[in-house]
């Protein structure tokens, strides 16, 4: 009776973790195009670094990621248990922040200018701890909205799990998807020092190689740079879009809730939204800054 009873018990482990298996890959699937946008973002947050400091500042980021799940996966948990009403509204606001801070950074780069922007990014490359610091923690602030977004994702995916199975799959989604973000943002940067040493070889080949990755690597930051600024108005109007009513029931009647037209609706809205909070917000944030300023 006993051996039986092991048996069963066995059997329902391994069915339990069938269910984990299959609810992990549908989970994948799901934040896939998620993980695309918080690459770009990632990887523009990290670029003016000194080279000596790309890994580390990389390391220090990836770290704060996985702090970033540690505190959303148990209250994204204990939310859905307990208010499952409350994700929406605070989905929103994240997305909400998302877009304010594109329009901000797309703002400051026309009020600044081209030259300007040089500017910036050379005095970033010789940047001090203090402001590798900052630097870290815009970007630990920026992956949190992002983190949040995934987290959500997942726990759609697992609603119907019992409650610890639901918490091994988001934990495995969510340290799954921050080595993978972080090891090829990594990659990404050191590309640079690839070609540098592709070309001290003997090997010919090698040395164009190492060209053409030292020549590419610019570019490909520039690009970057561009995409992550989309992504963030496409992710934080994504989330606008499903979270006001009146506005999903409307692209759903044009027939624009899909492909293209979804994208370039997700990508408006999240102007717009990144519109209205920098007028609230920045008139608010120049005030504060003048009356610190007079004490």
């Amino acid at each position: 009776m006993a051996f039986a009873s092991l048996l069963t018990l066995l059997d329902d482990i391994t069915a339990v973790l069938d269910d984990v298996a299959l609810m992990t890959k549908m989970a994948a699937k799901k934040t896939a195009g998620v993980v695309g946008d918080d690459l770009a973002l990632n990887a523009n947050q990290v670029t003016g670094v000194q080279a000596d400091r790309e890994l580390a500042v990389i390391w220090a980021v990836a770290k704060g990621s996985l702090i970033n799940k540690i505190i959303l996966i148990p209250l994204a948990l204990l939310i859905s248990y307990f208010i499952p009403a409350l994700i929406t509204p605070l989905l929103m606001v994240g997305g909400a922040y998302l877009c304010f801070e594109g329009v901000e950074k797309l703002w400051h780069k026309i009020r600044s200018g081209e030259h300007a922007a040089d500017q910036h990014q050379a005095a970033e490359d010789i940047s001090t701890p203090a402001d590798e610091q900052a630097k870290i923690r815009g970007a630990v602030r920026t992956d949190f909205i992002l983190s949040a977004e995934i987290i959500i994702i997942a726990l759609g995916v697992v609603a119907d799990m019992a409650m610890w199975p639901k918490a091994v799959v988001m934990t495995l989604i969510g340290v799954g998807m921050t080595v993978l973000v972080y090891g090829v943002v990594a990659c990404i940067v050191k590309m640079d020092d690839a070609g540098l040493w592709l070309g001290r070889q003997s090997s010919a080949l090698a040395r164009a190689l190492g060209k053409g990755l030292i020549v590419t690597v610019p570019w490909l930051m520039r690009l970057l740079a561009v995409a992550g600024m989309l992504a963030m108005f496409l992710v934080g109007g994504g989330i606008m879009v499903h979270g006001l009513a009146f506005v999903h029931d409307f692209l759903h009647a044009q027939h624009w809730d899909s492909g293209l037209m979804n994208m370039l609706a997700n990508l408006v809205v999240g102007i717009i939204t990144g519109m209205v909070v920098c007028a609230v917000v920045l008139p608010l944030m120049a005030w504060r800054q003048r009356r610190a300023k007079a004490h």
